[in-house]
């Protein structure tokens, strides 16, 4: 694996107010790709299982990925920056640096162009994509994902779309990228992976576009 600076990436500053995460580009607020899907979507299926689990395990479980996916994140990180891996001093870096172990023997990574690059799109939206590379021998978006157990692809749609806005950005201020890759390692330690090829990055941009007009009309 080498590490390349391919294009001048500019790192935009993100921050969290009332109404979700943003990014300062320039002078602009800019929503973040994450907020404006979580605002747009169909929240039935979360709300159906929060009434079965309940609010206070819904949210144990949701503080244990959270916590689980920025390590397993930060291990990744390291590893793709050249640094070795990044130790944890708790008990929960554990079962992180194990998923992310299995995710580094497994994502076929020839040239690192980018690590925790911003990207954002006539300011209209901003976001963080995982790694930007060389992969599979084509100039890839990837990101990474923790998961509770392997994922149906129908279940992958959010991960879609945020490729495609990252897709989108990035073909438009710097250049062109041809695949997406959805990077997951679940907490048994199975690897699954998802690629999108351009024509997939191209409709899931254009999808999101349209979630961009829906969560302007809500503001």
């Amino acid at each position: 694996m080498k590490l390349i600076k391919k294009y001048p990436y500019t790192h935009y500053n993100r921050f969290s107010d009332t109404t979700g995460r943003k990014y300062l580009v320039g002078q602009a607020k800019v929503p973040s790709v994450t907020t404006i899907l979580s605002a747009t979507k169909d929240k039935r299926f979360l709300d159906n299982w929060r009434r079965k689990v309940g609010n206070e395990e819904a949210d144990r479980i949701m503080r244990q990925a959270s916590t689980i996916g920025t390590e397993m994140h930060q291990v990744l990180e390291y590893a793709y920056n050249g640094q070795g891996y990044y130790n944890a001093n708790d008990e929960t870096g554990k079962q992180p640096r194990m998923m992310a172990k299995i995710i580094l023997q497994n994502l076929n990574i020839e040239e690192v162009w980018g690590n925790e690059v911003s990207l954002e799109y006539d300011n209209q939206f901003a976001g963080t994509t995982d790694l930007v590379a060389l992969s599979y021998g084509k100039p890839s978006i990837v990101d990474f994902k923790q998961a509770n157990k392997p994922k149906r692809e129908e279940w992958v749609d959010d991960y879609k779309y945020q490729l495609g806005a990252y897709y989108l950005a990035h073909k438009k201020n710097y250049g062109p990228i041809e695949q997406g890759v959805i990077s997951i390692c679940t907490r048994a330690l199975q690897y699954q992976e998802f690629k999108m090829n351009e024509a997939d990055l191209i409709e899931y941009g254009d999808k999101f576009l349209e979630r961009v007009e829906q969560f302007k009309k809500l503001q």
